[in-house]
């Protein structure tokens, strides 16, 4: 009884938005991988150029292509960090004017 009334002692609403409750021994990381789905409007003109590039990197094919700049990116990743590092690659890309994710979600093994 004397051990419930320090764990409800110490557990406030504070140390559970700042993380302090869980150590890292009782944090577990998802199984599988993130899946994502990212719209990419880039010049019409070169299209192919820039397809080329996200498709040589990895975890990432074309899913569509419309000839009006628009290419729809399916990806794959370990992890969120990841994905947004992918996501931030594919925006400063030459000739791409903008990378907006659609979908994300959490593939699990």
């Amino acid at each position: 009884m004397a051990q419930a009334r320090v764990t409800r002692a110490k557990l406030n609403r504070r140390a559970l938005i700042t993380g302090r409750v869980l150590g890292a021994d009782r944090i577990v990381a998802p199984p599988g991988a993130e899946i994502a789905s990212i719209i990419v409007q880039a010049r019409p003109e070169k299209l192919a150029e820039v397809e080329a590039e996200i498709t040589a990197m990895p975890g990432c094919e074309i899913h569509a292509r419309d000839v009006r700049g628009k290419l729809i990116v399916v990806t794959e990743a370990p992890d969120a960090g990841s994905l947004g590092t992918m996501l931030n690659t594919i925006q400063s890309l030459r000739y791409v004017y903008s990378a907006a994710l659609v979908f994300h979600a959490i593939e699990t093994a």
